[in-house]
């Protein structure tokens, strides 16, 4: 018999803010979303990251920061 282990990823929006710069493809503004994220294995934690993610607020297009 064999089991099965569940993994499951838990994610909390922590906060908004609008940042510089504007969307490339429309030109609208740019929001960041501190995004904290939880992974679990058989309802043990694992991982724990707080992590920003940049959003246009016209097109919703998930933007990408190079350096």
């Amino acid at each position: 018999m064999w089991m099965v282990y569940v993994c499951e990823e838990e994610k909390k929006e922590l906060g908004r803010q609008q940042a510089p710069g504007s969307c490339p493809k429309c030109g609208g503004k740019v929001e960041a979303i501190d995004v904290e994220t939880k992974r679990r294995f058989c309802f043990l934690p694992m991982c724990f990251n707080i992590k920003r993610k940049y959003f246009c607020t016209v097109c919703s297009r998930r933007l990408v920061l190079y350096y």
